[in-house]
């Protein structure tokens, strides 16, 4: 492989404009943010910012242009006109350099920023930004997404109710501070399957009449506890052992203490990078684009436009040889104890006892909530689905917090991935929509096929409700088939056909959901 020396990198993707050089370390790095007047970010006012101080940018970093060896820039996700301004730069500089030019992804420059910072190898990554939340984690060669949010980022969230309360931009500082001084009032918590959603919250604390302070205490607990709950949701999934936070929200110090208590909690260890490359920056587009150019991947001038809604599981990773393929929960049947990521599971002979764990990371209100909600709610739509012809454990008890029922012995679906299980689970699927239930958390690691007669049997019925909303729908498949594509990549096409096609068998509007799922994955982030 070729070895590069100093590589200039440009990022521009939203409110920040910073270049960095990088050789075998940060050699420079400057930034010029743009900071609007009132409101949020306008594109094109942010754009023309960008352009306005491009060269003094630019001259501040670059001693000596003969040194350079390559150029990176921030190729997307983000504002077009941002994106625009920060591409023809690159582009006059490659051409004017005679040097080779890279085309970064903005997500995989936080996530490879933060390792380089940190020193963590092989994180499980909460990506936390204006525009972005996703929980992401590399498998086969790619950087997966295992979680997103289905609406708005977090940064962009508490930002939307920071200027509903007159704070100046960007909000999420001024509401930390706030939050110091405020006490707990409930708030809706949106968390489906490994996705979240923020819209309906910032609409609540929008509305609510408690003391300001309360309010943002309120919002951040609520909101950081999705996040974490999300994150850890695939720490268990995929068996990592490292949790890295990337992205500008990450500053906070609320959300940090959090992350950490949970990593503590589950034996995990956890990193944050320092400050200067937790948000946007210039760094991260040049240490990126060296991993990149280094291991041959660059694009020609011709072939260098920007892509808005360029998402981190388009790029093939190149760079990194080892192969994480651990996807899966464990599928042994001798195991007197599970510990999932929101229970554990004691087995007894023919009996499983469901015992929903308190979490330390969420204040005591929300955790007694959410443990005691969703403890009643599986029960009830564990029953409902049964009578629904959908096979799934039965109960003998229930208390506050536990559920006991039938052990079925057999493997995870995740484990036995062919056409003919995923089309089974698809008919499944399809018979519990038809009862008027979306699962919650629809993955491969809650379909059991049964030792005997390789009967699909659905569980962990949690985060279940009743609903015929064609988006709520939507998204139980939109997580299912999420799983597919990180489980199993290379399949993952194959595998959703034979889902798709087992799911109309037992579901009459089967087409309307999966046209809804569709236009669900298609979504940006930058709204």
């Amino acid at each position: 492989m070729p070895v590069f020396g100093q590589i200039l990198g440009i990022e521009g993707t939203a409110w920040n404009l910073s270049a960095a050089l990088f050789d075998h370390d940060l050699l420079a790095l400057a930034s010029r943010p743009y900071k609007p007047a009132l409101g949020g970010i306008h594109p094109r006012e942010a754009a023309q910012h960008h352009a306005s101080v491009m060269k003094e940018l630019l001259r501040e970093v670059i001693q000596d242009p003969g040194q350079i060896t390559g150029i990176a820039f921030s190729q997307g996700p983000g504002l077009g006109p941002c994106l625009r301004t920060v591409a023809t730069a690159a582009r006059s500089l490659a051409l004017a350099l005679d040097v080779p030019l890279a085309g970064v992804n903005h997500c995989i420059a936080h996530i490879e920023i933060g390792r380089f910072a940190t020193g963590c190898r092989d994180p499980v990554v909460l990506y936390a930004s204006g525009a972005n939340t996703q929980v992401i984690g590399y498998l086969n060669g790619r950087y997966r997404i295992f979680g997103e949010t289905l609406d708005i980022g977090i940064g962009n969230a508490l930002d939307k109710f920071a200027r509903s309360k007159d704070l100046p931009h960007p909000g999420g500082p001024l509401l930390e501070n706030l939050a110091k001084g405020g006490q707990y009032v409930e708030l809706p918590y949106t968390v489906k399957g490994m996705d979240l959603a923020f819209s309906g919250l910032v609409s609540a604390a929008k509305e609510s009449r408690a003391p300001l302070p309360d309010v943002c205490h309120s919002l951040q607990e609520t909101a950081f506890a999705m996040c974490v709950e999300v994150t850890e949701r695939a720490l268990s999934l995929t068996g990592k052992t490292e949790v890295l936070l990337v992205g500008g929200v990450g500053a906070n110090r609320r959300l940090q203490e959090m992350l950490q208590t949970m990593c503590n909690d589950r034996g995990a260890r956890f990193f944050v990078p320092e400050q200067k490359y937790l948000g946007d920056n210039g760094a991260m587009i040049a240490y990126t684009g060296k991993l990149m150019l280094e291991s041959g991947v660059s694009v020609t001038v011709d072939s260098s436009q920007i892509n808005p809604s360029f998402r981190s599981d388009d790029v093939e990773v190149t760079w990194r040889q080892e192969e994480v393929c651990r996807a899966g929960l464990p599928s042994g049947n001798n195991t007197l104890q599970r510990h999932g990521a929101e229970a554990v599971i004691l087995i007894c002979g023919a009996t499983a006892e469901k015992r929903r764990l308190s979490k330390s990371y969420r204040v005591p209100p929300l955790d007694k909530r959410l443990v005691a909600e969703r403890t009643r709610a599986e029960a009830r739509l564990i029953a409902a689905a049964r009578r629904g012809g959908v096979p799934t454990p039965v109960m003998s008890d229930i208390t506050a917090d536990t559920i006991r029922m039938e052990y079925i012995q057999g493997t995870h679906l995740s484990h036995n991935l062919s056409e003919t299980t995923v089309q089974e689970a698809g008919r499944m699927v399809g018979k519990l929509h038809t009862a008027g239930i979306m699962h919650g958390d629809l993955t491969t690691a809650n379909l059991i096929l049964e030792k005997n007669n390789g009967r699909c049997v659905l569980i962990d019925f949690g985060l279940s409700q009743v609903t015929t909303e064609l988006e709520q729908r939507g998204v139980d498949i939109h997580v299912f088939f999420q799983t597919l594509g990180s489980t199993a990549p290379d399949r993952a096409e194959l595998l959703k056909t034979a889902f798709i096609a087992g799911y109309a068998e037992t579901f009459d509007e089967a087409a309307d959901v999966i046209q809804r799922e569709h236009e669900i994955g298609l979504r940006g982030r930058y709204l």
